[in-house]
């Protein structure tokens, strides 16, 4: 499984939009835009295909990866920073990689005049961002596998993320079989049980012969067109070369160096949030870092902290209702796949549910979430 370290600014916005991804709700657009004739496959149950990729190992690869999101959100400023919320919750972005081994590899998403590296060397990690000038040095012990990473920048990384979801609360099937990337591939549907999830089901597209996840799409309830997608344009296996996997910092560069313990290895602590409630109702709590300042009527102004992140939360405010409930007052932002509930109180809660599960994560820090029904009565 791909994975890079946690890193302060991308892990800032990476842990919200990586908990919208466990729920379904980061990355859209269909990646293939014109008709393909299904590819004949012997026939494989669900619990043959997830047994396969649970079973499976990352095979060595070099791809390219498309992620779009469009949730319905209103136009966000355009910064040309990628780890941005602007970037992170809408457009398109382009990743590319060269993986050898869980120790071994490298992700480049590469912008219009920049472009930003994670490249995995044994005990050694490198994050280069172009338009900073800055390198990040992370050490890690070589013998341990890449920690788990909030943000979904492989297929693989988001159908794992999808695949954790199945159980009592969740229908499987499969479809007729697709073509992504070149590659023939079985199309496993995962569709939530309880009507408070906005997700009508989730695909994704498991490669015939290496049983890797190639695509994953999200559907909300009721669409034609997936309101996010994360996959392969293409992909071919094998052994990239080591000059790909190689990494020196740039003459000039100045070189942080953050050891274990330190930086963005803590996980979901402070400034991550919290996940409330499982599986389909999973819902993020993070602190609002003061974008309501003290009425729901009056949120935070751009320079009052937060640059160009707060502009983007500022666009987002302007089309929030004002709504209030036992839990307390504050914004509420819906989107066919996404809610995100802004309290007067300190803290935004967002997930791919109804409004109402929010409500009950906002009044009582998850217990009553936590006691919900399985499924909608």
């Amino acid at each position: 499984m791909l994975s890079v370290p946690k890193l302060s600014r991308w892990a800032r916005w990476a842990v919200p939009v990586g908990a919208l991804v466990v729920t379904g709700a980061v990355m859209a657009g269909s990646l293939i835009s014109v008709a393909q004739a299904a590819p004949v496959l012997p026939p494989r149950t669900p619990a043959q295909l997830l047994a396969a990729v649970a079973q499976g190992q990352s095979p060595a690869l070099t791809g390219t990866v498309l992620e779009t999101v469009s949730l319905g959100l209103p136009a966000l400023p355009d910064t040309g920073d990628p780890t941005s919320i602007a970037a992170l919750l809408t457009g398109s972005h382009t990743i590319q990689v060269w993986y050898a081994s869980p120790q071994r590899y490298r992700l480049a998403v590469p912008q219009s005049l920049s472009e930003t590296d994670v490249v995995r060397n044994g005990s050694t990690v490198w994050l280069w961002q172009s338009t900073l000038n800055s390198v990040t040095k992370f050490t890690v012990p070589a013998s341990a596998a890449p920690s788990p990473q909030p943000s979904a920048l492989t297929p693989q990384q988001a159908a794992q993320q999808a695949l954790n979801m199945v159980g009592p609360t969740t229908t499987v099937s499969v479809d007729p079989n697709v073509t992504v990337a070149g590659q023939s591939a079985y199309e496993l549907v995962l569709a939530p049980k309880d009507a408070r999830s906005l997700i009508g089901q989730v695909r994704i597209a498991i490669d015939a012969s290496n049983s890797v996840p190639l695509r994953l799409e999200v559907f909300a309830r009721g669409a034609a067109s997936p309101a996010i997608s994360v996959g392969y344009t293409a992909i071919s296996f094998g052994a990239p070369s080591a000059a790909d996997t190689s990494f020196t910092p740039p003459a000039g560069a100045p070189v942080t160096t953050v050891s274990p313990g330190q930086g963005g290895q803590q996980g979901t602590q402070e400034g991550d949030g919290t996940t409330i409630g499982s599986g389909w109702l999973t819902v993020l709590a993070t602190p609002s870092a003061g974008l309501l300042s003290g009425s729901p009527m009056r949120p935070v102004q751009p320079n009052q902290g937060g640059g160009e992140d707060a502009a983007a939360l500022q666009a987002l405010l302007g089309s929030a209702a004002y709504v209030h409930g036992t839990w307390g007052t504050g914004r509420l932002l819906r989107t066919s796949l996404v809610s995100m509930l802004i309290t007067t109180g300190g803290t935004v809660f967002v997930g791919a549910v109804q409004p109402s599960v929010l409500y009950a994560a906002a009044g009582q820090d998850g217990h009553q979430l936590g006691a919900l029904p399985a499924t909608a009565p």
